[in-house]
């Protein structure tokens, strides 16, 4: 497993992944993460007062997201699955657009051009194939990009993976799979979906696999990278498993203690994202508590924004349900519409 970074704070050396990173870089990964988690918590008690339907924390996966999304060039496409909120930051989506779709007032929440960051799915598997497909148009149209995809080991076990592999590699295609393995496909432990290692199943595909330390920013920084610019060069696919760890439930629906124990989410707790690098930093002189006294005034200011932000979202109207499923007229559809709206009117709730 490909680690720059103990859980200690202590910076190692890998001789296939070299990171060369100036301390400015590495206070704002930090930052990032910080900001991250401090929106997701902000999520979650949002979720828990009513204000949106459902939360899907990534607590624990900070390290993941950043590392792997502060890889990627402007250039680049990204597509994410639908817990990749740490991702979206570093492609500068405001944290606010993607609480529309979990308060249902959007169908996604931003420009996925604006940002070369495409919505969310919430059925997993499928992103691989939009990204496969995707990087097999820039490669015809010869575009000096990648394309990174995301998915969670549960939806390894998906046939849309498999078929997404195949496509990619016979094309060549200029993608790098990332799989966040947080052990629990919902309550489904990794060990129950496979018996091998996710990262080698690409041998089967004929292009190569690696195993990350999850929650080493570092180290998911510099393979990312390392996958992207490969991918470029016209060297084809890669597959990247980093292991690590969801501290929250699957989503706000779950309850995580029906199906592990305390013990292990202590274990995985001394090897947090955030306290590594702040211990790197701090022994290091890299960063002093002022600087991480301003990141956390920062993060309740982001809280705030999204606080507010949420609570002023107006909702939508009933009938937008049907206004924005196809671009243009379809008769079903409307059909269903008029259906819809004389029902309500029947029911006089049509005020």
């Amino acid at each position: 497993m490909i680690q720059l970074l103990t859980p200690e704070g202590k910076r190692v050396e890998h001789p296939d992944y070299a990171l060369d990173i100036t301390s400015g870089e590495l206070r704002g990964l930090y930052r990032d993460m910080a900001l991250t988690r401090r929106f997701d918590a902000e999520a979650t008690s949002l979720q828990r007062q009513g204000e949106l339907g459902l939360w899907a924390s990534l607590l624990g996966q900070e390290a993941a997201q950043i590392g792997s999304g502060r890889a990627t060039r402007p250039e680049d496409y990204v597509f994410p699955c639908y817990r990749e909120h740490g991702v979206a930051w570093t492609r500068g989506v405001d944290p606010l657009q993607l609480l529309g779709l979990y308060r249902g007032v959007s169908n996604g929440g931003w420009d996925p051009q604006e940002h070369n960051f495409h919505l969310y799915t919430l059925v997993i598997g499928p992103p691989l194939l939009h990204a496969t497909g995707y990087a097999m148009g820039v490669m015809r149209d010869g575009a000096d990009m990648a394309v990174l995809s995301y998915f969670g080991d549960g939806a390894s076990s998906q046939g849309d993976v498999a078929e997404a592999f195949t496509f990619a590699t016979v094309n060549n295609a200029p993608v790098v799979f990332f799989c966040q393995n947080n052990q629990y496909a919902i309550s489904t432990p990794t060990a129950r979906q496979t018996s091998y290692p996710i990262s080698r199943r690409s041998e089967g595909w004929g292009f190569p696999g690696v195993r990350v330390d999850g929650n080493d920013v570092l180290a998911c920084l510099a393979v990312t990278r390392y996958a992207l610019d490969r991918a470029r060069r016209g060297e084809g696919p890669m597959l990247i498993e980093a292991f690590t760890y969801r501290m929250a439930p699957h989503a706000t629906s779950d309850d995580p203690t029906r199906y592990r124990d305390e013990a292990e989410r202590a274990e995985w707790k001394s090897k947090d994202p955030l306290d590594r690098l702040h211990a790197y930093l701090t022994t290091s002189g890299q960063a002093d508590e002022a600087f991480f006294a301003e990141v956390a005034e920062e993060g309740e200011k982001l809280a705030q924004h999204v606080r507010e932000g949420v609570r002023a979202m107006p909702d939508p109207a009933p009938t937008d349900l049907f206004d924005h499923v196809y671009a243009e007229h379809h008769a079903v559809v409307a059909e269903e519409r008029a259906g819809f709206l004389a029902l309500r009117d029947s029911l006089g709730a049509g005020q």
